[in-house]
């Protein structure tokens, strides 16, 4: 299968509508403004050749590069060019998509010659979008997906079980797909610090660590194993959530309660649109300067607005008092109806 990945999406959607930005560093993230609170959503090659990436404070990212282009985040825009990519790729011969987010999706084929499929969907993509992707071709998802960042920018890599160990072996743990940093602390403490000592350990060893189930599935991403499967079928959301930063904190009770009561409002809208009951909440709490907190609760199955809108103040009396707050998120929970795919979300919500 492949792993279709385009190259600076976002900033590349936006040299598109500006053509005059090509090859300049360029920033997106809030409303555009580095004087405001708000993150990186993405940068270009040349902007984090500074040393800029997602994430990161937009007051920061501008620091780090004066000459920057920063424009703010047009979700619509790139909505609408990620659903032409993604209608491109299910016109080629034969293929089978699993839409992983805006920008990747693995594309199941059935061809003697990889290589070549996958420099056909680059071509297709350029032509109908002038978007560059890069491709990765494995025998696992897995592999297919960490193959990716082997052929960036716009190129082609093949990771199989036969060349997995010789291109990964030697790396870090955190290079695979699936383990970040802390992940990769808590190995190190085993004394597994890169991906061929975690394709080699017992995952029995890993069990008291990281649980029974997640212990056997880092061994199991060491190995570059798992599912060779491409599901096409639609994505369903396991909740909807918003958030909101706030460009002065909020100090006083009655602040927080309504700035719950909007954030409330436009998840429920969401919800209601799906057409399903709550049955949990999340609160996130984020404290000036950083400091990030959660609260989460289950609640009884119900799509009655007014007792959601109770349960979340409910929680949201749990915050601090007296603490200044610099951002609120609420996430309402969905059940999931039998025949739904569980998998990654295709937003970027950060939640």
């Amino acid at each position: 299968m492949l792993h279709v990945d385009l190259d600076q999406f976002i900033a590349a959607v936006e040299v598109l509508r500006r053509p005059e930005l090509a090859g300049k560093p360029i920033i997106v993230g809030g409303r555009g403004d580095p004087t405001e609170r708000a993150v990186v959503s993405t940068a270009s090659y040349e902007a984090r050749a500074f040393g800029v990436g997602s994430g990161m404070p937009l007051r920061v990212a501008a620091r780090k590069v004066p000459d920057a282009v920063i424009l703010p985040v047009d979700q619509e825009a790139y909505l609408a060019a990620s659903e032409t990519v993604m209608a491109t790729l299910r016109a080629q011969p034969g293929a089978t998509v699993q839409v992983l987010g805006w920008d990747e999706a693995f594309v199941g084929i059935e061809t003697e010659d990889p290589e070549a499929y996958a420099r056909r969907v680059q071509a297709a993509v350029l032509e109908r979008t002038q978007l560059h992707c890069s491709v990765g071709i494995g025998d696992t998802l897995v592999r297919a997906k960490v193959a990716t960042g082997f052929g960036k920018p716009a190129g082609v890599f093949r990771l199989t079980a036969e060349n997995w160990l010789d291109v990964m072996g030697g790396r870090p743990t955190k290079e695979l797909w699936g383990i970040g940093t802390k992940v990769s602390g808590r190995l190190a403490k085993l004394g597994i610090n890169t991906v061929a000592e975690l394709a080699a350990c017992d995952p029995q060893d890993l069990v008291p660590e990281f649980g029974p189930k997640m212990g056997p599935w880092y061994a199991q991403l060491g190995r570059g194993d798992g599912s060779s499967t491409v599901d096409d079928t639609p994505w369903v959301p396991h909740g909807h959530s918003r958030e909101t930063t706030f460009q002065r904190n909020l100090t006083e009770r009655a602040q927080v309660d309504d700035a719950v009561r909007q954030l409330a409002a436009h998840v429920l809208e969401d919800v209601a649109a799906d057409g399903r009951p709550v049955v949990g909440l999340t609160l996130k709490v984020r404290y000036a300067p950083f400091v990030t907190k959660t609260h989460a609760r289950k609640i009884p199955e119900t799509s009655d607005r007014t007792e959601i809108l109770a349960r979340a103040l409910e929680l949201a009396a749990s915050i601090e008092a007296e603490r200044p707050i610099r951002l609120l998120g609420l996430r309402a929970e969905m059940p999931m109806p039998d025949d739904a795919r569980k998998g990654h979300t295709p937003t970027r919500s950060g939640w």
